[in-house]
């Protein structure tokens, strides 16, 4: 089955409303004519509307990094899926590394957010993968197979259709260390045999699953090379429009 390349920056903590501005007039002519990927800018949220303007009518779609699972309330610091679709957001980032260690997110939680933000309309963009210490235990499956059953517990087969799993081996996120193409498809693999044995086949071979661990443009044209790699998240090499348009690019 063929799986539309979908390509997410993740900004993270990067990037202000004005800066981001110049980024997207500096990147949109380099990608413009790219018709073959889906194309996701998640900025920080105080970035959102302004970013909002400068890729209406073109071919880059708005995401989150992040939604509390409260339609609102009295939740200080925190936005609802309501406020993000109410930007034109398409997708949010759930469970990403960075959350599950430094604000103590667990599946429980995540799970939490994933449902509220399906059942709002928002596509979710749902992040596995080990610690370096998980992997030299020989735990990198364990992990995956936490992460993937607990996070996306309860959903449905329709549910899955707006889902993307994004693998992110922590130990390769901004250590300028890569999982090498064959680490990085043996973890794809097992996440898709896995989502075969929970919702089947069909949902398995339709779900995408990006890779995110230092992706530069040296190394995502082998990446994608790979059957079960459908795409990439990518964080530092996001904040430039020459290096991320190469990542977007990797095809033409």
């Amino acid at each position: 089955m063929t799986r539309q390349a979908i390509i997410a920056a993740n900004w993270k903590m990067n990037i202000t409303a004005s800066e981001s501005e110049a980024f997207i007039k500096s990147f949109l002519p380099l990608v413009k004519d790219n018709k073959s990927t889906e194309i996701v800018i998640c900025p920080p949220a105080s970035t959102l509307d302004r970013v909002r303007t400068s890729i209406k009518n073109t071919n880059m779609l708005l995401g989150g990094q992040n939604i509390y699972f409260e339609k609102d309330g009295a939740f200080t610091g925190e936005n609802s899926a309501a406020m993000l679709l109410d930007l034109d957001c398409k997708y949010v980032i759930l469970g990403h590394s960075e959350r599950r260690a430094i604000f103590n997110e667990t599946n429980d939680i995540i799970n939490k957010k994933i449902r509220h933000a399906l059942a709002s309309g928002l596509k979710a963009i749902v992040c596995v993968g080990e610690t370096l210490a998980q992997r030299e235990a020989g735990k990198t499956t364990d992990v995956i197979e936490d992460h993937v059953a607990n996070s996306l517990k309860g959903l449905s087969k329709d549910d899955m259709k707006n889902i993307v799993i994004a693998y992110e081996p922590v130990w390769a996120i901004g250590t300028g260390k890569t999982a090498t193409p064959e680490q990085a498809e043996e973890a794809h693999a097992f996440t898709r045999d896995l989502l075969k044995k929970l919702f089947g086949t069909e949902v398995a071979n339709h779900v995408r699953i990006q890779y995110g661990g230092s992706v530069k443009p040296d190394n995502i044209k082998e990446l994608m090379g790979k059957a079960n790699i459908d795409g990439a998240l990518v964080g530092g090499a996001s904040l430039k429009p020459d290096s991320f348009s190469k990542i977007v690019n990797y095809n033409l």
